[in-house]
C-alpha cells in the first residue's frame, strides 16, 4: 500500500506507520494498519501533550487552532479529514500527488471546506508556504496536491521524531531499514511519554535528554550493534538528519549529514578487533557533569546525566576536519579553548598514552581519509623505526623535538641530524629516502600540505610502540602538555 518516496519527511512518516504496525516493510501494510495509527492520532493529537507539541510541526492547523478550544467537535472533523484522507484518494481527482504519483485526495483539508480539494499548505506539511503565499507556485496556483496516504505519513511524522530542543529531529537514510529503526525507537519513546504525561495531566511533551547530534550517533551505534548480533546483511549507509521547527514563532531547519565512509568506520569500530579501544575513546567523550552533591548541579535543575558526547558530535565535521579529529581523539591533544564540562580539556598525551592506538587510527585513515595504502605502511614503518631508535639510544632530545615541532624544516632537520650522527658512528641512516618522501614530501623538496597530519600519525605509532617498550612510563616528563589558555563563557 505504501512505498518509500525518497522525500525525508514522507519516508520518516511511512517508517513510523510501519513501526506502529510492527511491519518493517511498507509494502506489507494494509488499510487496517493505516486505520490503527489514524485512530491513535485522532485520539491523541487533539489533546495534550501532543496537541501542544504539534505547534512545532503543524501551526494553525485544526489540531492547534486556538479558536477550536471551545469547539472540540471541529478538531474532530479536522482530524477525520487529514488522518483518513487515504480513504478518499480514488474519487476521480484530476491531480496527482507530488510525492507518490497517486491521485490526490478529493476533499478540502479544512473544517469549512474553503481550501482547494487535495491541496495542502504549511499547516499540513512542515516548511511549506502558507495559504496566502503564491510565490514559487506556477500561475500563482498555491499549495501542493497530495494523496491521502502521503498526507497520513506526514501527519505521523512527529511520532517518529525525537523532541530535541523544542524541535523535531527526523533521521533519513539511503537504507530503509535504518529509517525504520530510528523511527521505531522515537515512536516507542513518544508513546510511552504521551501515556505517562496524560496520566499526570502534563501539558507538554518531555524532551529526550541528549543533544541532537549525540542522540543520532548514540542510536546509530545501538542499531549497528543489534544488526551485528543478529548477523543482518547491512550495506553501507549514509544518514541525513533534519532538526526542524515549523512554529509560527520561527521556522528553522538544520541539516546534518553523515556520509557512508563515517558510518562504515563506526560499523567496523564496533567489531571485536577494535571494540575495546573504541569504547575507551567514546567513553571519554561524554560531558563532564557536576557531582550529585554539588550545589552548582542542584541549581541546574538537577541535571546529572551527560547531555552530549564531543566525539560523537565531531563525527559530523568529517571528513573535512579529519586531521583535527586524529590529533584530538587518537593522539589525545587537549582542547585549548573550551567550555565548562568539555572533556577535551582533560585530554593528555602524557596521561592517556594507554588510549593511543595505531590499529584504530589506521582503520580511520583507511575508511575516512582514504589515504594511499603505500603511504600508510611507510608511516607505520617510520614510527616503528623511530620508536626503536629512541628506546635503544634514550634520545629524549629527538623525541621532544619530533613531538613539538611546529615547522617542517625543524622536523626534517632533526631527522637529518640523527642520521648524520649515525653515519659518523658507522651505522646506517635512521630513515631511507623512499619511505621519507612517501610519508612527508611530494618530491623536489616540497612537503605535503598535510605534513602535520603525517607527523601526528607517525607519533601515534611511535608513542604506542614506546609505551609497549616501557620507555614512555620511564620518561613521562618528556611529554609536555600545552597550557590550557581559555575557558569560554557559556
Amino acid at each position: 500500500m505504501l512505498t518509500y518516496t525518497g522525500h525525508p519527511l514522507v519516508d520518516v512518516g511511512i517508517a513510523t506507520i510501519c513501526a506502529f504496525a510492527e511491519k518493517p516493510d511498507p509494502t506489507l501494510l494494509t488499510q487496517l494498519d493505516l486505520d490503527a495509527i489514524s485512530e491513535y492520532m485522532s485520539k491523541n493529537y487533539v489533546v495534550n501533550p501532543l496537541k501542544s507539541f504539534l505547534t512545532v510541526a503543524f501551526p494553525n492547523s485544526g489540531f492547534t487552532q486556538p479558536a477550536f478550544e471551545k469547539q472540540p467537535e471541529k478538531r474532530d472533523i479536522y482530524a477525520q479529514k487529514v488522518l483518513q484522507a487515504y480513504k478518499y484518494s480514488c474519487l476521480g481527482s484530476s491531480e496527482t500527488c507530488v510525492f507518490t504519483g497517486k491521485p490526490a485526495a478529493a476533499l478540502s483539508f479544512d473544517v469549512n471546506g474553503n481550501l482547494p480539494p487535495g491541496r495542502v499548505f504549511r499547516q499540513h506539511i512542515p516548511l511549506l508556504t502558507g495559504e496566502g503565499c503564491i510565490n514559487f507556485h506556477p500561475y500563482g496556483d498555491a499549495g501542493i496536491p497530495i494523496s491521502g496516504e502521503a498526507l497520513l505519513a506526514i501527519q505521523a511524522l512527529p511520532l517518529g521524531c525525537a523532541k530535541v530542543n523544542g524541535r523535531l529531529l527526523a533521521v533519513h537514510s539511503n537504507d530503509p531499514n535504518t529509517i525504520y529503526h530510528f523511527a521505531r525507537r522515537f515512536l516507542s519513546w513518544n508513546r510511552k511519554v504521551v501515556h505517562t504525561s496524560r496520566l499526570a495531566g502534563e501539558k507538554k511533551l518531555p524532551e529526550l535528554p541528549k543533544r541532537a547530534l549525540t542522540l543520532i550517533i548514540d542510536l546509530l551505534l545501538q542499531i549497528q550493534e543489534e544488526q551485528q548480533m543478529l548477523d543482518e546483511d547491512n550495506r553501507p549507509i549514509s544518514l541525513t538528519a533534519y532538526h526542524l521547527s515549523n512554529s509560527g514563532q520561527g521556522v528553522d531547519l538544520n541539516i546534518y549529514h553523515l556520509p557512508l565512509e563515517i558510518t562504515e568506520f563506526l560499523k567496523v569500530a564496533m567489531t571485536p578487533r577494535y571494540l575495546s579501544q573504541w569504547n575507551a575513546l567514546r567513553s571519554r567523550g561524554w560531558e563532564i557533569v557536576q557531582s550529585k552533591n554539588s550545589k552548582k548541579t542542584q541549581k541546574a535543575d538537577g541535571i546529572q546525566e551527560p547531555r552530549y558526547n564531543v566525539l560523537y558530535e565531531d563525527l559530523f565535521r568529517l571528513p573535512v576536519d579529519a586531521a583535527l579529529f586524529i590529533r584530538r581523539y587518537f593522539l589525545r591533544k587537549p582542547e585549548r579553548r573550551f567550555r565548562q564540562g568539555d572533556p577535551r580539556a582533560t585530554y593528555s598525551v602524557r596521561d592517556d598514552t594507554h588510549l593511543i592506538s595505531w590499529d584504530l587510527t589506521e582503520l580511520f585513515i583507511r575508511k575516512v581519509v582514504h589515504m594511499n595504502e603505500s603511504r600508510i605502511q611507510h608511516l607505520r614503518q617510520i614510527g616503528d623505526i623511530l620508536a626503536e631508535y629512541i628506546s635503544s639510544e634514550n634520545d629524549r632530545r629527538f623525541f621532544h623535538t619530533f613531538l613539538t615541532a611546529r615547522r617542517y624544516d625543524d622536523l626534517r632537520a632533526a631527522l637529518i641530524r640523527v642520521s648524520v650522527g649515525r653515519l659518523k658512528r658507522g651505522q646506517s641512516p635512521l630513515i631511507t629516502f623512499e619511505p621519507y618522501i612517501e610519508a612527508f614530501e611530494q618530491g623536489e623538496d616540497l612537503p605535503y600540505s598535510d605534513w602535520r597530519l603525517a607527523r601526528d600519525l607517525v607519533l601515534i605509532r611511535m608513542i604506542e610502540r614506546l609505551y609497549q617498550l616501557g620507555w614512555i612510563q620511564a620518561n613521562k616528563d618528556e611529554l609536555p602538555e600545552p597550557e590550557i589558555v581559555e575557558e569560554l563563557s557559556v
